[in-house]
């Protein structure tokens, strides 16, 4: 999970399609927008290129038991149908991270240790970010399900591929870091619209010491 620059004015069709019986928040301008912002990348575990994209909201409306958060703008997010599945819990009803007004690398730390993926709030006594540090975990982890572990170990996959490629430019980098190709490929990897930003950042913050002059590609 990475900031996340939302655009505005809010899509049209959601104040047309609010003052309807059965209006829909799934409009084509909404999708397209919000496949724009965020990257097309599930804002939960960052999977890019989604085949199951989902129109999901940060707080429920449980059924429109809470119909101002139907067609709220601010509310809608890109998400992959793995993670909304998982997020359904109600126990993340009303806590998680909004990541278009907080930065989550400020507040969690992300780890891929012996293939295990660890996400921890930096704030343990911050309940919304316990929240969204167990929910990501869960995204990665949960095999409560034949499905859930079948979603689960294609995004454990893809992360660690993901992974290993910056592994190996930062080994061509060490070896030749006046290359600019090196630098340009180590800057793209860690941009934020890239896919598993926040664990691939997290990996090169914590090596600052060693690539100090990395920390531009950061900001």
């Amino acid at each position: 999970m990475v900031k996340v620059d939302r655009s505005f004015p809010a899509s049209e069709s959601l104040a047309v399609e609010a003052m309807k019986e059965n209006g829909s928040y799934k409009e084509q301008d909404v999708v397209e927008r919000l496949k724009k912002d965020f990257h097309d990348k599930c804002y939960i575990c960052e999977t890019k290129g989604l085949q199951d994209p989902q129109v999901e909201h940060l707080l429920p409306h449980k059924n429109g038991r809470y119909p101002e958060r139907i067609f709220d703008w601010n509310n809608l997010f890109w998400c992959c149908g793995h993670c909304n599945g998982v997020k359904s819990q109600s126990k993340y009803d009303e806590g998680i991270i909004d990541c278009c007004r907080q930065d989550p690398e400020m507040l969690l730390s992300f780890f891929l240790k012996e293939d295990v993926v660890n996400v921890e709030a930096m704030n343990k006594n911050d309940p919304h970010s316990r929240l969204t540090a167990t929910l990501i975990n869960e995204t990665f982890n949960l095999q409560n399900t034949g499905i859930r572990i079948a979603a689960s170990e294609t995004r454990m996959n893809a992360l660690k591929e993901a992974m290993n490629v910056l592994y190996r430019e930062l080994e061509r980098y060490r070896d030749n870091p006046d290359s600019p190709r090196n630098k340009r490929t180590i800057n793209a990897l860690l941009r934020r619209d890239s896919e598993y930003a926040a664990f691939k950042r997290g990996h090169v913050r914590r090596l600052l010491s060693e690539y100090p002059e990395l920390e531009a590609c950061l900001e």
